[in-house]
């Protein structure tokens, strides 16, 4: 339990999500239903071409998910929750994976799920995918808010590194 409470978690905030608890439960019930999907195709690939290449295209945007989920979770270290809210222990990490976009493990979950969508060719996958795109862009904004009250130099570091997707948004 003292791992709960190092993260920030407390009888309170599940009661009011004073540290945006139920964004963590949101985010699970969206993971949950992502993951129990029904895969629906409007066609089928009839193209073995087609099939092989959307195949790379989801294993390489797997590779990159994969990639960026686990080096920001390395990048972050002590400083890592999965609430919103920043710890108190916690520093303001730019380095690493962090200096190419903001929230590299939301990014990483957004990616697996394109890759997913990609590799099933889905239709509903692919809403799927855009519900996480709106939520984590909700999320972190609301992150970002905590984080701007808690470091002076967020608001700078915010000018120059994208916030879900590097290099573009």
């Amino acid at each position: 339990m003292k791992l709960w409470s190092d993260w920030g978690f407390s009888r309170d905030g599940w009661r009011n999500s004073q540290r945006g608890e139920y964004w963590v439960v949101a985010q699970a019930v969206l993971m949950t239903g992502f993951a129990l999907l029904p895969v629906y195709r409007p066609v089928e690939l009839l193209s073995s071409v087609w099939l092989y290449s959307s195949w790379a295209v989801a294993g390489v945007l797997g590779v990159g998910a994969i990639a960026l989920f686990i080096k920001g979770i390395l990048d972050l270290g002590n400083s890592l929750t999965p609430l919103p809210y920043p710890r108190e222990d916690g520093q303001l990490v730019r380095s690493g994976v962090y200096a190419i976009v903001r929230h590299p493990l939301y990014s990483g979950v957004i990616l697996a799920a394109l890759s997913w969508t990609i590799f099933q060719f889905s239709l509903s996958h692919l809403i799927g995918t855009l519900i996480f795109i709106l939520f984590f862009d909700a999320k972190a904004a609301r992150e970002e808010n905590w984080l701007m009250q808690k470091y002076l130099d967020y608001a700078d570091y915010r000018q120059t590194v994208k916030k879900l997707i590097p290099w573009l948004y």
